[in-house]
């Protein structure tokens, strides 16, 4: 087992800071939301890209954000790009994602807004307590302990042996990449929409919204027709296709098994799906 002694110290801020960012959701925490008016037509305030559920597909990951510079350096303009969740887990380079966003934050050619998904709570909840490692294991969480070079429990069951999976990810996951988790954002609004991993309760007002729900929500979202007054634009419900609907727009088209990644585009009152698909290899 890899103890990582020299990051001992770093690891407990890390565990302290991750505290703090799970007690927001048990208390419920949450920035105020702006509220607005009808809306005839959903307008965005600049060229806007967001993204569906990676889940561990760097390759596709890049390739997208390649896309996108190419495409507003074409137009001229500045983008930001909402990243909506679900980093981690099935796939098989959740370490590597992880990095391509960290690299995406610093890049001077776009603004960044990083959204947790339920698979990134998967992920903090266990490191703050290891009896949830349930859980997280078996919803994909063994592909992350791979790309980690980390072994998965023999006996899941054995406090002890959990707690040394604990150590082994403190020691072996960057802190960087843990701050990252710990710094997402449960929502982000801009012009006429909203922003999240999950969805939100119809009807509910959006300061009111449980942030577990936010992450977590499926039927009772999915088939209301007006959830809030804004247009909501998430992931988390994969889809053979993507939902591009007049007041919800699903992207998550279940890249980590399918190959293919979705995002939505939104300039002005235009949208416009976008897909980025694995490449094909060719025979010798």
């Amino acid at each position: 087992m890899v103890r990582g002694n020299s990051k001992s110290a770093d690891a407990s801020v890390v565990v302290n800071n991750l505290k703090s960012r799970l007690e927001r959701f048990i208390l419920k925490v949450k920035p105020e939301a702006p509220g607005i008016g009808a809306m005839p037509d959903s307008r965005i305030d600049r060229l806007t890209y967001a993204v569906g559920d990676v889940h561990g597909r760097n390759d596709l990951l890049v390739r997208f954000i390649n896309g996108v510079r190419r495409d507003a350096e074409a137009l001229g303009e500045r983008p930001r790009i909402i990243l909506l969740g679900d980093y981690i887990d099935r796939g098989p380079a959740s370490s590597a994602v992880l990095d391509t966003i960290l690299a995406l934050q610093q890049a001077e050619w776009c603004d960044v807004e990083v959204l947790i998904g339920n698979h990134e709570l998967f992920l903090m909840k266990f490191i703050l307590d290891v009896s949830n490692v349930g859980s997280w294991l078996q919803h994909g969480g063994l592909a992350t302990l791979g790309c980690y070079g980390i072994a998965p429990p023999k006996d899941r069951s054995d406090p002890e042996a959990l707690e040394e999976l604990r150590e082994d990810l403190l020691a072996r996951v960057p802190d960087a990449h843990l701050g990252l988790l710990a710094d997402a954002k449960v929502y982000f609004i801009a012009g006429d929409y909203l922003f999240v991993h999950g969805g939100v309760e119809p009807g509910v007002p959006i300061e009111e919204q449980d942030p577990d729900t936010m992450l977590w929500i499926r039927d009772e979202f999915l088939q209301s027709e007006k959830a809030c007054d804004y247009v909501v634009v998430h992931g988390h419900s994969a889809k053979a296709t993507a939902d591009n609907l007049p007041w919800r727009i699903g992207v998550d088209t279940g890249a980590y098994a399918t190959g293919v990644l979705t995002a939505v585009r939104l300039h002005g009152t235009e949208r416009k799906i976008v897909q980025v698909r694995k490449t094909r290899s060719r025979a010798a």
